[in-house]
């Protein structure tokens, strides 16, 4: 039975209080617009046909097909032909180098080019074959996957025996990236890889060679991406045929997957600050410690303001009912995906400051979470006042805040703070919208000092990862400390209830 059907069947045995809300589409439904992406260097003798291939393509899956094909400056008359089946097809999207850098930056120009809901990645030597692409897409439409890889690997009806040393140099690869990923992969090297476009528009990509191929699998594992596999057919030429790919490939791709196990580099930039705040969202003891800090206060039916990509959110469900909300666009694909297999759980994008948003969930709510979220909106009086029409009468709204306007620098306005509170300027907003404040408490005492450092002396913009790394390895010892400090907390934890 498929996903859908499931979801179908669970939905129609929920539970009356969940019925009540709206549901946030899940799954792509079938017909969906296709971004086939094709780098080309020096193909003139196969890609006339490798591209007629992908234009014959026909499915029930898909509702519109564009090429997208970007000339990595080919040398041996590969610009003609291309120029020719563009003239002759409007489904063609063509594009060029103006000097030869490699796969990883033709396909960083296709992604920018693509239009449609998934883009799948597709060499032009005829090692692939694009009648394998609807299979690709099913996980989307039925599983609500994010990123479908092709195996060569995966068991089928039957495969081509491929080249012993060469099958062995991949899987070594997949395993050790397997290790660095925790994921399970058979084939890291695929070149289908099939993904939802705005998850894969929102990836930096820095790679301009074949390390693409392990930067994007990195970078979709440490965004949390739901990731399917399917088996597909593989052809694989020679060297003597053409093939581009070296020995040399593999140690780059070896040293690749250091350098994005180590780095986060996974968002791009953009209006909501992503980029910086993933440097908080790896400090997993931290949020640990923030959970359990703010359990005791948490009950059944919960409304969080601000998921982002579920850090708090995992460590708070199950629940009777919770509903994760959010603005930004990738954190909203990413929840919905999460949310999969958990009938309790609803996502749903939702502005605190927006009176309208609130309608569908007046009084719902024993408890609002709104954690690192007041300090960003430009009416934080409106905002608290959506809170308190979400929650039922002796309803807890909880919410943490950056403390002390003294320590207000660089750093916060990188983040987009709006200001940093005090004890008194937090309780009268709260009080303002019609909470009694419950209980209020200093949190991360520790983090001052070196907040003020990089902010208020150092002026900087973003968060060092040695000094999280280090905030990491030392959490055990910090919990027991924090609250010895002579100092204020570098949050104000605040507990309102509705009056």
């Amino acid at each position: 039975m498929s996903h859908a059907q499931l979801m179908t069947d669970a939905m129609a045995e929920e539970p009356a209080l969940l019925a009540t809300l709206p549901r946030d589409e899940q799954l792509l439904q079938p017909g969906v617009a296709l971004s086939v992406l094709t780098p080309v260097y020096n193909e003139r003798h196969l890609v006339a046909a490798s591209l007629a291939r992908v234009l014959a393509l026909q499915s029930d899956l898909i509702s519109r097909l564009e090429l997208v094909v970007v000339d990595d400056h080919s040398t041996d008359g590969t610009w003609d032909v291309l120029q020719r089946i563009a003239a002759a097809d409007n489904r063609v999207r063509l594009f060029r180098h103006p000097t030869n850098l490699g796969k990883g930056a033709a396909l960083r120009k296709a992604i920018s080019h693509a239009t449609g809901d998934i883009c799948v990645m597709h060499d032009a030597d005829m090692e692939y074959n694009p009648a394998d692409i609807p299979s690709l897409l099913l996980p989307f439409v039925e599983e609500g996957a994010d990123a479908v890889f092709g195996s060569r690997y995966l068991t089928a009806p039957y495969h081509r025996v491929l080249m012993y040393r060469h099958t062995r140099m991949n899987k070594l690869i997949t395993k050790l990236g397997d290790w660095f990923t925790d994921l399970d992969l058979s084939d890291l090297e695929t070149c289908y890889k099939a993904i939802k476009a705005p998850l894969l528009k929102s990836i930096p990509i820095r790679s301009n060679d074949f390390r693409f191929e392990v930067e994007i699998t990195f970078k979709l594992a440490k965004r949390h991406a739901r990731i399917f596999e399917v088996p597909i057919r593989y052809l694989p030429r020679t060297r003597e045929e053409g093939k581009k790919i070296r020995g040399r490939d593999g140690l780059l791709a070896i040293m690749a997957m250091l350098r994005y196990w180590i780095i986060d580099d996974i968002y791009q930039r953009d209006e909501y600050g992503s980029n910086i705040l993933v440097d908080l969202q790896s400090a997993r003891r931290f949020n640990k410690w923030l959970g359990d800090t703010l359990r005791p206060y948490v009950g059944d039916r919960v409304l969080e303001i601000g998921a982002g990509i579920g850090t708090l959110t995992a460590q708070f469900i199950p629940r009777d009912l919770y509903l994760a909300t959010d603005i930004n666009p990738d954190y909203l694909d990413y929840l919905r995906a999460y949310s999969i297999g958990k009938p309790y759980l609803r996502v749903l994008e939702l502005d605190v400051t927006k009176a309208e948003d609130f309608f569908p969930v007046r009084a719902q709510f024993d408890t609002a979470l709104m954690i690192n979220v007041l300090e960003h909106v430009h009416d934080d009086k409106a905002a608290l006042r959506n809170l308190h029409s979400a929650l039922e009468s002796g309803g807890r709204a909880i919410i943490l805040v950056p403390q002390s306007p003294a320590l207000y620098g660089s750093l916060d306005k990188a983040l987009g703070h709006r200001e940093r509170y005090s004890r008194q300027s937090l309780e009268q907003s709260m009080e303002k919208a019609g909470f009694e404040v419950e209980s209020m408490f200093d949190f991360n005492r520790t983090s001052t000092p070196p907040w003020y450092l990089n902010g208020k002396i150092l002026h900087r913009k973003h968060f060092s990862s040695v000094q999280i790394k280090v905030l990491e390895i030392l959490m055990p010892i910090i919990r027991k400390i924090d609250r010895f400090w002579p100092w204020s907390g570098a949050s104000l934890i605040a507990v309102g209830v509705k009056t």
